[in-house]
């Protein structure tokens, strides 16, 4: 299947096993509308795993913002019934993110606010440089985050960091969010591009089956209980050791060389 690369709001390229999709609204600080929505739910439903991509980096246009936050201009033209449809394909991308067989990583410069904060949480991995800024000011216009927010915050920060963000206006800068579990690493802007490709170089070397599995597991681990998560883990090891890359990864191990994983 060929992947569409052209959007009006998503500049899109696919390099060695990587799809990078960038946010292009910097006019409006990359403020999700329901054309960017749209348009990364396509590009996240025709990546073709682990052929095409196994990584999906989302970043926003400039160094200001990653994403401000949703595009309230275009919102307060909208009827309530609007509003709900808008709040449900936010939280279908967020929920395609997790569920997406690929790994996704969040490069976040500048704001990532509201709406932005809660597409990096969706994210598998968050790189942030020391310029970024996290929040959910939604109260402060009257709303609540609708994107997941309310939900993923606490599991992601504990609850009383959540409320303090959520309720009590605190923003976060990278150092900060690195430190309370926010984002997986921080870094100096200038060193962000070079922290993400280190990043994907590490994950493309390894197993695309052991890191799916790897994925989808530690995802369900949040929401079953440890009996239950321990016996599916137990089950997709075994069924991991039968394959055709563990088999070369033992091989490799035992022959002192690099492990080659065909697709």
């Amino acid at each position: 299947m060929d992947v569409r690369t052209e959007y009006e709001n998503l500049e899109v390229s696919i390099e060695e096993g990587v799809t990078y999709a960038t946010i292009n609204r910097p006019k409006v600080l990359n403020a999700l509308n329901e054309a960017v929505i749209r348009d990364l739910l396509e590009l996240i439903d025709q990546t073709v795993f682990p052929s095409a991509s196994r990584v999906l980096v989302l970043s926003g246009s400039g160094d200001k913002a990653f994403v401000a936050g949703a595009d309230i201009s275009a919102m307060g033209k909208m009827s309530s019934d609007e509003i709900l449809q808008f709040t449900r394909m936010g939280q279908e991308l967020t929920k395609a993110l997790e569920a997406a067989p690929f790994v996704t990583v969040a490069s976040v410069q500048g704001f990532a606010l509201g709406g932005g904060c809660e597409l990096a949480m969706a994210c598998d991995i968050t790189i942030a440089s020391e310029n970024a800024l996290f929040g959910q000011p939604e109260v402060d216009l009257g709303l609540i985050p609708g994107f997941g927010g309310t939900q993923r915050l606490a599991r992601r920060v504990g609850l009383p960091m959540a409320l303090d963000i959520l309720v009590g206006g605190r923003k976060l800068k990278g150092q900060e969010a690195f430190q309370v579990g926010l984002v997986s690493r921080v870094v100096p802007q200038e060193e962000l591009e070079d922290a993400v490709d280190s990043t994907i170089e590490a994950i493309l070397k390894a197993s695309p089956t052991a890191i799916q599995e790897t994925k989808r597991l530690t995802r369900e681990s949040l929401e079953m209980p440890l009996a239950q998560g321990l016996a599916s883990e137990a089950t997709t090891f075994a069924q991991c050791f039968q394959g055709h890359e563990a088999k070369e990864g033992i091989s490799a191990f035992l022959e002192k060389r690099k492990a080659s994983f065909s697709l």
